[in-house]
């Protein structure tokens, strides 16, 4: 089914995998963020045990997101100082974080940061008046719950977050030459004129194998001009009846290896040294290979600019000289504890995320990321190491949040 089709028919899908049930259980987890709730004074969730109130907010305002409780009994406010309150949290992966309070400025503040995703299942404790008051609730935000086979019909790649090799590249532009190294210019050994011409331009050659005749000027018998390797005819500057002397009959190069020069300006000429990575892909990109920078030329047109050379082996003939090339070179290579792919990050809120998967479901994870390189970020923070992660096609994961409802809120 074409990709796009999919996307349209995702939550079809997700109600085909198991029917209704398959259906709730997908939307009743982001759904529970935005459900309606009591609230209080503060905006914030009203928990109620008979005539005692318990009012939770997370305040973050110009700070660190932290719990403030405000209390009440009959509806009015109870001084937080006659109040012990306790809470937890318990988070998709099994991590339980616990807060304890303590009065300040007409509530109760939080023992904490209460770090993101703010998406939990809460036990919240209190005791006022020798009476305690316990309460459970889920307070969910980007999460949803996905059947395997939907997610595998999908597309949805998921893979563990781990250490990585982020490499800092630059693009560079050139082309194929011959190496000289493999290049011939055939001439006569004796002057004299050209009887006979066996090859074409283009033609392959093998070493020893005749190219022309000439007959010899001092002793008027003809002799075989023979290419000195094996390799392709370059150059044919010779017809019958021409005079061969010291000018260049063919031209022959084994092209089972030739160069590719990249030209190179400013700052990235300066960070280019022997011995680094290359990829090189062909102007169509039917063609990719890997080399290593050979060695740096100045260009005479520039002072400032060089040319990096690279030698790729051609056995096959399809890097042929004049050919344009694009080249990936690999300045350096840092080893970082944590990375994810490029491809799986997304938008949510104000953060850049991946999802998170725990069983079949999926749950945003907010980052911090560091250095990146086009296939790879390091992660600075927000996520375990060992996490798996969706790294393809998170944007059906963001979709079905997005389409759920659930939102920040607690």
């Amino acid at each position: 089914m074409n990709r796009y089709a999919f996307l349209i028919m995702f939550p079809l899908v997700l109600s085909a995998c198991g029917g209704d049930k398959a259906a709730t259980e997908a939307s009743t987890e982001t759904a529970a963020a935005s459900a309606d709730y009591e609230r209080g004074p503060n905006r914030g969730r009203m928990l109620r045990d008979g005539d005692f109130a318990l009012e939770i907010t997370v305040y973050e305002t110009n700070t660190p997101p932290h719990f403030r409780l405000y209390a009440y009994r009959n509806d009015k406010p109870i001084p937080p100082s006659e109040v012990q309150a306790s809470m937890q949290l318990k988070r998709l992966d099994g991590e339980v974080n616990t807060f304890s309070f303590k009065p300040e400025n007409g509530y109760l503040v939080g023992s904490g940061e209460v770090t993101e995703p703010h998406s939990f299942d809460v036990v919240a404790e209190a005791t006022a008046a020798g009476k305690s008051h316990r309460w459970n609730y889920p307070s969910y935000e980007g999460r949803t719950r996905i059947e395997p086979q939907a997610a595998k019909d999908a597309g949805i790649v998921v893979e563990a977050a781990g250490s990585a090799s982020i490499r800092d590249t630059v693009t560079l532009m050139g082309n194929v030459t011959v190496n000289t190294a493999r290049q011939a210019a055939v001439k006569a050994r004796f002057p004299g004129v050209v009887r006979s011409v066996a090859v074409e331009m283009g033609q392959r050659v093998s070493a020893g194998q005749t190219l022309a005749t000439v007959e010899g000027n001092d002793s008027m018998r003809s002799y075989a001009v023979i290419a000195p390797f094996g390799g392709i005819v370059l150059a044919r500057n010779t017809s019958v009846g021409d005079v061969a002397a010291d000018n260049t009959l063919f031209e022959i190069a084994d092209l089972s290896e030739v160069w590719v020069d990249l030209r190179a300006l400013g700052t990235d000429a300066e960070r280019l040294a022997a011995g680094q990575v290359v990829t090189l892909r062909s102007a169509t990109g039917a063609h990719e290979t890997q080399g290593r920078v050979q060695s740096l030329l100045p260009l005479a047109s520039a002072g400032q600019s060089v040319v990096a050379r690279v030698s790729i082996p051609n056995e096959d003939g399809r890097w042929r000289p004049g050919m344009a090339v694009s080249a990936e070179v690999v300045l350096s290579e840092t080893q970082v504890p944590l990375a994810v792919k490029e491809s799986g990050l997304q938008r949510f809120r104000d953060f850049t995320v991946v999802f998170a998967q725990v069983g079949d479901t999926y749950e945003v994870r907010m980052l911090e990321l560091g250095k990146r390189d086009g296939q790879l970020v390091e992660v600075l923070g927000g996520l375990k190491p060992g996490t798996r992660y969706v790294s393809e096609q998170s944007y059906l994961i963001r979709a079905d949040i997005e389409k759920s409802g659930a939102s920040h809120d607690h």
